[in-house]
């Protein structure tokens, strides 16, 4: 969108063609009455690029709207109550929005060079800017469709959540969060409603021995929200954010007569809301979540992923939207108050495991717990979870691990009988096309720790430059990039460290400052690198610092 020309590019999957629309708003409104019922790609599509249609379908000048949305920061809704009446089944591929689509492209290996023709300029484009324009609005749809295809899950998902629950079509363009408000007829609260904040606990609830903590969530308040304590010899944190607490810098191994059981209640928060009627006091059928909830367990337990997949969906956002103050179902006091219910439920079960002898707690988490007992104890252990199943009406299942090495509740890595692993942290989580940042680190560390492989091995045996990217992005706080001294014109980049590069750095008012976790001496390469090499210059002993640094983080 510029000043004096704009351009539209449109790929049709159907019939695989191209469609580029260059200042002819009559060309483009006819491809659009045409196809008006078919369903619409974008990235970031839901806040910027529907409504740009929609104002060349209505007669708008899209350069206002474009200004609108991008210079003066509002929401394209606000511009005028016509868009409403353009019909646009709009699905929004840009799922999580931590990242840009540049940045998307990187972690994909893909181009991420950007365009040299500046959006400011005060006059008509020459037919080379023009090319160039196309040229790489062409590639950001291309890339586009490569993002949905590996998110084919996510939009699998919301037409089911569509179809299952019979809602129109006009409902892909919603998220997920606002869809579940639609299955379950939420209608928003009466203000002083969402502003109660009285806490009450479980009636099923039994504890004697850390009533501190039940003291704590008595008194919670906005300048007391988090309580640090001592249970069963781990450190733990309770407040609004859930149970967490670990043994830092723990390793592990089961001999012959021991077992490591991580015991989560199966959804732990949807059965808190039935069971204890704390679902959202907006939702005006509460019974059809039940059904929902019944549902999604019955398909668990018959083995069948895909058909679980919409009724999974709503149990798990349903908590969320409770939190969430643009959602119909937002009820604030309601989900604080799940989340305390878990938290003393679970410190409930952990003070009666305590009778056995041999349990060593090694973490408790949002909903679940990590221990290891010997195995003469297994069944006095299942008899004590049986118990308090039956008291507290929520559910375990157990599973069984032969190694542990554990940074933090949030970092660690466990291992089973057959050698497969379960990680979580940013050192060790499963890396995918759109998340691919260091894999190489990634690989090194978590082999280190699954099969004992030395870190420079699986660092040196390594020839895929892709495996080595570093994907650093400059945020709006800063004014630009500068390689050496050379000031940068894109915002994201390619990093490899190198040894013989220059040092990246952002710059804000004039001072350049060091980006985190990137080399000091390194090469952008911005271009494909999807089946290149590593070369000559690639300095891997940084790589292998970075895993050697990660692995002492995990062992202390």
């Amino acid at each position: 969108m510029f000043k004096h020309d704009w351009l539209v590019v449109i790929m049709d999957t159907d019939s695989q063609q191209e469609h580029i629309f260059i200042n002819d708003r009559e060309a483009h409104n006819e491809f659009y009455n045409q196809h008006k019922n078919d369903i619409w790609i974008g990235f970031n599509s839901n806040g910027y690029d529907r409504y740009i249609l929609k104002s060349l379908v209505c007669g708008f000048d899209p350069k206002v709207v474009n200004d609108f949305i991008i210079e003066q920061r509002k929401k394209g809704w606000e511009f005028s109550r016509t868009f409403n009446k353009i019909q646009l089944f709009n699905y929004d591929v840009m799922v999580n929005r931590a990242y840009s689509l540049k940045q998307l492209e990187a972690f994909m290996g893909h181009d991420i060079r950007e365009t040299t023709v500046s959006f400011d300029i005060d006059r008509k484009l020459t037919e080379q800017e023009l090319q160039e324009v196309i040229f790489y609005c062409r590639h950001d749809v291309q890339e586009t469709m490569q993002v949905f295809s590996h998110q084919l899950g996510e939009f699998q998902a919301q037409m089911a959540l569509v179809n299952e629950f019979k809602l129109p079509l006009r409902n892909i363009s919603k998220t997920q969060a606002q869809l579940s408000a639609t299955i379950l007829a939420a209608t928003k609260l009466p203000k002083e409603i969402t502003e109660q904040n009285d806490i009450s606990f479980p009636s099923t609830m039994k504890i004697s021995k850390y009533t501190q903590v039940v003291d704590f969530f008595k008194n919670y308040s906005e300048e007391n929200k988090e309580l640090s304590t001592t249970i069963s010899g781990v450190p733990h944190k309770f407040g609004g954010g859930g149970i967490h607490g670990a043994i830092p810098k723990y390793q592990f191994e089961c001999g012959p007569d021991e077992y490591m059981i991580m015991a989560d209640v199966d959804q732990l928060y949807p059965t808190l809301m039935i069971v204890y009627d704390l679902l959202s006091r907006a939702v005006s059928q509460p019974e059809k979540f039940e059904n929902i909830l019944s549902t999604s367990l019955e398909l668990k337990a018959a083995g069948k992923k895909k058909e679980r997949e919409p009724y999974k969906r709503i149990c798990n956002i349903t908590y969320g939207s409770e939190g969430d103050k643009y959602n119909a179902m937002y009820d604030p006091r309601n989900r604080l108050l799940v989340c305390i219910f878990g938290q003393l439920l679970l410190l409930d079960l952990i003070e009666k495991l305590e009778h056995i002898p041999s349990m060593k707690l090694i973490q408790s988490n949002t909903d679940g717990i990590l221990v290891r007992i010997k195995k003469n104890d297994f069944q006095l252990f299942d008899d004590i979870v049986f118990e308090w199943e039956e008291r507290t009406k929520l559910h375990m299942s157990f599973d069984f691990y032969k190694k542990i090495y554990q940074k933090d509740v949030n970092n660690y890595i466990v291992i089973d009988y057959d050698g497969k692993h379960k990680s979580k942290g940013a050192y060790v989580k499963k890396l995918s096309p759109l998340d691919y940042d260091l894999p190489i680190v990634n690989e090194a560390v978590i082999k280190y720790f699954v099969d004992g492989t030395r870190v420079k091995k699986t660092i040196n045996q390594c020839n895929e430059l892709i495996k080595f990217q570093k994907v650093t992005k400059i945020s709006g706080k800063f004014e630009y990039a500068i390689y050496g001294k050379r000031r940068q014109s894109e915002r994201v980049f390619r990093l490899f460290a190198s040894k013989n590069g220059k040092q990246l750095m952002k710059v804000k008012n004039g001072t350049p400052q060091k980006i985190g976790y990137t080399p000091e001496s390194c090469k952008i390469d911005n271009s494909d690198v999807t089946n290149k090499a590593v070369p000559d210059w690639l300095d891997r002993e940084w790589y292998v610092k970075v895993a050697k640094k990660r692995i002492k983080d995990f062992l202390g």
